[in-house]
C-alpha cells in the first residue's frame, strides 16, 4: 500500500458518471502543503489509489447525492435565519423601545455576521477539514436563535442576531467548496444548483413563514427564533451523524498516518501534515487569506462586486415588498409577503436555464482534457444580467396600487430568475477557478456581498419612502443596465485575469 495513484482506467464511480455525459479529471489528487499546490514526483507521497473507497470522489454517485442534501440543508437553515425575523420588525420595535428602522438591525446585523464569520470559517475549512468548519458553528447558530427568542432588551436582541450570523455564516460560504471536495467539475454545476436554490430560498421564504408566526396571536415574535431554533438543530442531529469529513488534504493525511502505521515506512507523507500551523501563521496567513485574495486576485474582486450588488438587492426586497404590498396597497402581513413567492418562482426556473447550460459544460471540459473552464458558465449569466434589470424596472413602474397586484408579481420572477442565474455562476465560476481554495474565494465573495446586503435594507425604506417606488427601483435599475457588459468582459478576459493569479495559475 504505497500511496500511489494509478495514471489509466476511471473509478466504479467515475464510470458512473460518464454515463450520465460526466467524464473525470485529474481533480482527485490535488495537494496542499503551507506553500500551496505541490508536485507529486514523490514515491513516498500518499495519493489516492484507483477505485480508493476513502477518496470523495470515488464515493457512490447515490451517496454524493445525500451529501448534497445534507450541505444544501445546513446552507438552508443558515439563510432562513436572515429573513424570517423581518416581519417582527415592528413588533420588536414596540417590545424593545426603538423605531422601525433601528428595528431593521435584525436583519442588518445578521448579515453583517455573514461577513465576518467566513474570514475565521473558510481558514477552519481548509486546515481541519469541512465538518470542523460548519458543524459546531450551526450548532452555536441555534443557540444564539434561542438567545434572540428570549431577549429583553434591544442590546441582546441585536448582540445576538449578530453572533447568529457570525455563525451561520459557515455552510453559506464553505457548502459551496465541500461540494466540489465530492463532484467533479463536469457534475458540479449540477450540485451547486441545489446549493444556490437553499441559499437564496433561505431569505425569500423566511418572510412568509415569519409573517404568518407573527400573526399568530398564540406565537408572537420570539416564536420566528425558536423555529429557527427547531429547525437548526433539527438539521445538526442530522448532519452530526450522517455527514463525513470530504476535504481531500485532510482525508490524504490521515491516510498517510495509517499507512505508517501499517507498513513501518515512516516516509510516507502528506504536504497537509507538514503544514505550519503556529499562532502567528494561522493569523498572518490562512485567517487573512480570504480578504487578500479580493484585494490581489482581480477575479475575485470582479466576481465579488457583481455577485455583492445583486444579492444586496435581494436583501432589500425584504423592506420594499412591505411597503409595496402592506403598506400601499394595505395588504395583511401574510398576503403582504406571498409575493415572494413570485420571486422564488424566478429563482426555480433560473435552475432550468443554468441546468440546460451544463451539456455545453461538459462538452467545453472535456476538450480541455478534463480541466475544468470557468468561462465557460458564463452565457447563464449573460441571460441573468439582462433578466434582472428588466425585473427591477418592471417592478417599480408597476407597482402603483391602481395597479393589478399580478403584474409586479410576475415581475418579482424576473428579478428572481437574474439574481439566480448570476448568482449561481459566480459561485460555480470561483469553485472552478481556485479549486483547493474554493473555500476562501467563496468567503472572500460572501464577505464583500453581505456587508452591501446590510447596508442597502437599512437605506431602503428612507430611499423609497423619499423618491417612490418607480423612482427608487429605477435608479437600482439603472445600475443593474451599466452592469449588463460584466459576464461579456468576464467570457473575455477572464482567462487573462486568472493568469495573473497566485492562488490558483492557469497555463
Amino acid at each position: 500500500m504505497s500511496g500511489r495513484t494509478s495514471s489509466s482506467g476511471l473509478s466504479t464511480n467515475q464510470a458512473q458518471e460518464k454515463e450520465c455525459g460526466i467524464f473525470p479529471h485529474n481533480e482527485g489528487n490535488e495537494l496542499e502543503s503551507k506553500d500551496g499546490p505541490q508536485p507529486s514526483g514523490d514515491p513516498n507521497l500518499v495519493k489516492w489509489d484507483l477505485n480508493d473507497p476513502e477518496n470523495p470522489r470515488d464515493w457512490p454517485v447515490m451517496y454524493k447525492c445525500w451529501i448534497t442534501f445534507q450541505l444544501g440543508m445546513l446552507a438552508l437553515a443558515a439563510s432562513l435565519g436572515s429573513s424570517i425575523t423581518s416581519p417582527a420588525g415592528d413588533a420588536i420595535a414596540s417590545y424593545v423601545g426603538v423605531s422601525s428602522e433601528v428595528s431593521v438591525l435584525t436583519v442588518s446585523l445578521y448579515v453583517v455576521g455573514f461577513a465576518l464569520g467566513p474570514l475565521c470559517w473558510a481558514p477552519v475549512s481548509e486546515i481541519w477539514g469541512r465538518r470542523w468548519s460548519l458543524l459546531p458553528a450551526v450548532f452555536c447558530l441555534g443557540l444564539f436563535s434561542i438567545g434572540t427568542a428570549t431577549s429583553k432588551n434591544a442590546a441582546s436582541v441585536f448582540i445576538t442576531r449578530f453572533f447568529g450570523g457570525v455563525f451561520g455564516s459557515a455552510p453559506v460560504s464553505n457548502v459551496s467548496a465541500a461540494l466540489g471536495d465530492i463532484w467533479m467539475a463536469q457534475a458540479r454545476g449540477i450540485a451547486v444548483t441545489f446549493y444556490a436554490v437553499m441559499v437564496v430560498g433561505g431569505p425569500i421564504l423566511g418572510p412568509i413563514i415569519g409573517s404568518a408566526i407573527v400573526v399568530n396571536p398564540k406565537l408572537g415574535w420570539r416564536w420566528t427564533e425558536y423555529i429557527e431554533a427547531i429547525f437548526v438543530f433539527a438539521v445538526f442531529a442530522l448532519t452530526v451523524f450522517a455527514i463525513p469529513e470530504v476535504y481531500g488534504p485532510v482525508l490524504l493525511k490521515k491516510k498517510a498516518r495509517r499507512l505508517r502505521q501499517q507498513t513501518g515506512n515512516e516516509g510516507l507523507f502528506h504536504p497537509h501534515e507538514r503544514m505550519k500551523l503556529d499562532p502567528k501563521s494561522i493569523i498572518t496567513k490562512h485567517f487573512t487569506r480570504p480578504l487578500r485574495m479580493l484585494i490581489t486576485e482581480p477575479m475575485v474582486t470582479c466576481i465579488a462586486f457583481y455577485a455583492s450588488f445583486v444579492f444586496a438587492l435581494l436583501y432589500m426586497t425584504l423592506e420594499v415588498f412591505p411597503i409595496v404590498f402592506e403598506e400601499e396597497r394595505g395588504y395583511s402581513p401574510v398576503v403582504a409577503s406571498l409575493p415572494f413567492l413570485g420571486l422564488f418562482i424566478g429563482i426555480l426556473g433560473a435552475v432550468g436555464i443554468n441546468l440546460a447550460n451544463e451539456p455545453r459544460y461538459r462538452r467545453i471540459a472535456n476538450a480541455a482534457k478534463g480541466k475544468p473552464v470557468p468561462e465557460a458558465r458564463l452565457p447563464p449569466m449573460i441571460v441573468g444580467s439582462i433578466l434582472f434589470p428588466i425585473g427591477l424596472f418592471w417592478f417599480g413602474w408597476t407597482a402603483d396600487p391602481k395597479i393589478h397586484w399580478a403584474i409586479p408579481t410576475v415581475a418579482t420572477g424576473f428579478i428572481g430568475a437574474g439574481f439566480n442565474l448570476i448568482f449561481q455562476q459566480c459561485i460555480n465560476f470561483l469553485v472552478d477557478t481556485y479549486g483547493l481554495y474554493a473555500a476562501s474565494a467563496v468567503s472572500a465573495n460572501t464577505f464583500l456581498r453581505s456587508i452591501m446586503a446590510a447596508g442597502l435594507p437599512l437605506a431602503a425604506k428612507p430611499m423609497f419612502h423619499k423618491l417612490g417606488v418607480g423612482p427608487a427601483m429605477s435608479i437600482l435599475g439603472g445600475v443593474a443596465v451599466v452592469a449588463i457588459p460584466v459576464p461579456f468582459l468576464f467570457l473575455k478576459y477572464g482567462l487573462a485575469l486568472r493568469k495573473r493569479s497566485t492562488f490558483a495559475p492557469v497555463d
